[in-house]
């Protein structure tokens, strides 16, 4: 296991996997915090610089709404870090964006990944899908098809999930 607690490789259906196991696109969030916490420095920075007599003056409150945009774009791209998958014996948690959505493994008929696929969908009992935005192949294909091939051991041994026709 990574430090994220994501798998390396793929696990066999019929070779147990230590559980909890977390999923996230751990990259991603890297370069996401890095260039939130960056944005933020540089333009408080800028805020603490700018000056304040002269031809041009700049107030508190310009100080403040400089610094403040830093913050904002700080908080979107945390918000943009956060997706993360948790597996337990009782069922999957997937956290995205806004949401979070905690499934028994009974609920999940379907893991798949297809190309082109910007993230992992499930298929639910309820006849929607839910998309699992912590396991992408963005920055690492190989990574995302070995979580993803590990997710969908896990509903199968779990679950009522079924693997995908021609599934990889």
């Amino acid at each position: 296991m990574t430090a994220s607690g994501a798998r390396e490789a793929p696990v066999p259906p019929d070779q147990p996997v230590a559980l909890p196991v977390t999923f996230r696109p751990v990259v991603t969030r890297i370069v996401l915090l890095t260039i939130g916490l960056v944005t933020f420095g540089a333009l408080t920075l800028i805020s603490v610089l700018l000056p304040a007599g002269g031809a041009v003056s700049w107030s508190l409150g310009d100080r403040a709404a400089v610094s403040g945009s830093g913050l904002l774009a700080c908080c979107v791209l945390l918000v943009l870090s956060r997706p993360k998958a948790v597996a337990d014996r009782e069922g999957l948690t997937v956290v995205n964006l806004t949401t979070r959505r905690r499934l028994v493994w009974a609920e999940i008929l379907r893991v798949t990944l297809r190309p082109g696929d910007p993230w992992v969908t499930l298929d639910l009992a309820d006849g929607t899908v839910l998309a699992v935005m912590a396991i992408q192949p963005g920055l690492s294909r190989r990574r995302a098809l070995d979580d993803a091939r590990t997710l969908r051991a896990l509903a199968e041994r779990h679950g009522t999930a079924r693997p995908p026709a021609g599934a990889a």
